[in-house]
């Protein structure tokens, strides 16, 4: 099987997406895109005040970096994008772009990335250890309080997504990294 063109590091916040996207992407040589660094001053604002985003908060952050990624993929760059993805409808979103979001009247077919070109990286965790986690990172504007509204809305990747789900319980984002490398190396 061909590597992917695209690794999405996805979960919780505070599973470690950053830290580990960004080790992979150096280890990869590939182009790294923390999700973050795109929402709107509006979101940000909001997290901050502990009010968790909406699906239409989201959708056209999710949009806007679908529009990334199909750029780079159409320029030959491989990219390693850091992104929540909490639900299955958001990943679509990330592959297929807006013509993943139902609208009515609206038949526009925009260019998707095939579903062997995107490989998520589900990093999972206990919601105690993500918990402890959280709790030790300073200067995020998504508090800590936001964390069960996020577990509260998660859905796992599952067939026939193409992923691989790495455990954070007990582990340095190396020793995630090197993980997902290995499993990379068998795909």
């Amino acid at each position: 099987m061909e590597a992917p063109a695209v690794l999405l590091v996805m979960g919780v916040s505070g599973s470690g997406k950053s830290t580990v996207g960004a080790l992979l992407a150096s280890k990869l040589g590939w182009k790294f895109y923390d999700a973050d660094d795109y929402h709107s001053e509006e979101n940000r604002m909001k997290m901050g005040r502990g009010v968790p985003l909406s699906d239409q908060d989201r959708i056209p952050w999710l949009c806007s970096l679908h529009d990334i990624l199909l750029r780079a993929v159409a320029s030959g760059q491989r990219v390693v994008l850091a992104c929540s993805a909490l639900k299955k409808t958001y990943r679509d979103i990330l592959t297929r772009g807006r013509g993943a979001v139902p609208v009515k009247g609206d038949e526009s077919a925009k260019e998707r990335l095939a579903g062997e070109q995107l490989l998520v990286v589900y990093l999972c965790g206990s919601f105690e250890t993500i918990s402890r986690r959280l709790s030790q990172r300073k200067g995020h504007f998504m508090p800590p309080e936001l964390l069960q509204s996020q577990f509260g809305v998660l859905e796992p990747p599952s067939g026939p997504e193409n992923f691989l789900q790495v455990s954070v319980d007990q582990k340095s984002p190396a020793e995630i990294a090197d993980a997902v490398m290995e499993a990379l190396q068998r795909k």
